[in-house]
């Protein structure tokens, strides 16, 4: 993680007053310009092109990157910090877009061609990221509530991956169809802000999948409108509200955010290895361990 996590905490200051999400005031001192654009904008790339495979969640990938406080940050602390913030997320959503369009096709290439390898090198990008949650929470010793915690968001996410996905799509017309369609926005907000959570499973929990991306193949603004504003003020709302919970309640907070990872993990692995793609999947796990330890430093 960053050399701000070390210090982020002390006296634990309201979300408002948080250090700037660049990470500290002086990030961008340190780094070259290059280098902070070059770094947020790859990590950007790296968290558009996973947000489009089947259960993968942006936010865990944020995580495994090393950016998701910074972000949280970033937008939940616009006005305190305009400067840092929009450096910060103009070269992260111009990564991001990027990512979309050069890296999601490669990808799911790769998850068809060869879903054990690459499904191994994931795990192994979580495992790498771990540690670095696990020592947000700030845990002196071992104490009872710290599986409690992990295992309360590991069970939310296994409950709603579990949840039956509606046989026909929902009617979006009307003034009914227009609060569905912004309610729906908020709740993929949610999505896009926690770890753990697909913005496409949800919104085919909703019975919006297939609507959506009809909508977005022909731009059609009376369905994008609703949806949109309902994810602009979801990704404000929960980003806040997460702020004040990671600067007040690190603890409670990080471990419940290692359960939403750790119930990812069975979505990121198709099956076991056979005999000949032992050796394929020890080197994808150690190879994304070993690159997400690298990257996240960045």
């Amino acid at each position: 993680m960053m050399d701000m996590d070390k210090e982020q905490w002390n006296g634990a200051p309201g979300p408002m007053e948080a250090e700037p999400p660049g990470g500290s005031a002086e990030a961008p001192e340190r780094l070259s310009r290059f280098r902070y654009a070059a770094a947020a904008a790859a990590k950007g790339a790296v968290v558009g092109g996973t947000m489009l495979i089947p259960g993968v969640s942006g936010g865990t990938t944020a995580i495994i990157l090393g950016i998701y406080d910074q972000l949280v940050r970033a937008v939940s602390g616009f006005r305190a910090h305009k400067r840092e913030s929009l450096r910060l997320l103009f070269w992260f959503c111009l990564g991001a877009c990027g990512g979309i369009l050069l890296l999601a096709r490669p990808l799911l290439g790769l998850l068809e061609q060869f879903p054990l390898p690459t499904g191994c090198f994931f795990l192994g990008a979580v495992a790498g990221s771990v540690p670095a949650v696990y020592r947000k929470s700030r845990i002196q010793r071992f104490q009872w509530r710290v599986p409690v915690y992990v295992l309360l968001g590991a069970a939310l996410v296994l409950a709603l991956n579990r949840l039956p996905v509606p046989a026909h799509e929902a009617a979006a017309g009307g003034a009914g169809g227009f609060l569905l369609l912004l309610l729906a926005g908020a709740l993929a907000a949610a999505a896009l802000v926690l770890p753990g959570i697909s913005v496409s499973y949800l919104l085919l929990l909703l019975g919006l999948y297939d609507g959506t991306m009809a909508a977005i193949a022909r731009l059609d603004l009376a369905f994008l409108f609703p949806l949109a504003l309902g994810l602009l003020a979801g990704i404000f709302l929960f980003t806040r509200a997460l702020d004040l919970l990671m600067t007040r309640y690190p603890r409670a907070t990080y471990l419940v955010i290692l359960g939403f990872m750790l119930a990812s993990l069975p979505t990121l692995l198709p099956g076991l290895p056979g005999a000949a793609e032992w050796l394929p999947c020890l080197l994808s796990l150690l190879a994304g361990f070993l690159i997400i330890r690298r990257v996240s430093r960045l």
